[in-house]
């Protein structure tokens, strides 16, 4: 059975944390165009309410999610959701 957890990226936002593949600042130009190609393609979503975009996630469906917090707080919490689902497997083997 696949294990997966959601994270919190902002404003009661989450993402499946086994999806994500990256997540980048936006301030490089390749970043930059790589959101623009994916708002042009419908395949950017927008989750900063707003906010100014900190971190880019970029996920496992070649979709781009847009979040108000910064990379390494989303990078924590997927983590922590990471050592849980491993937590749980070991408990299961045991």
């Amino acid at each position: 059975m696949e294990a997966f957890r959601f994270i919190n990226i902002g404003f009661g936002n989450t993402v499946n944390a086994g999806k994500i593949i990256a997540i980048v600042s936006p301030d490089s130009a390749p970043v930059k165009r790589l959101v623009a190609k994916a708002k042009e393609d419908g395949r950017a979503v927008d989750a900063t309410q707003g906010r100014k975009t900190k971190a880019v996630l970029i996920m496992e469906n070649d979709r781009i999610i847009l979040s108000a917090l910064l990379p390494e707080t989303i990078r924590g919490r997927a983590q922590g959701a990471r050592e849980d689902i491993n937590r749980e497997e070991q408990d299961q083997d045991n």
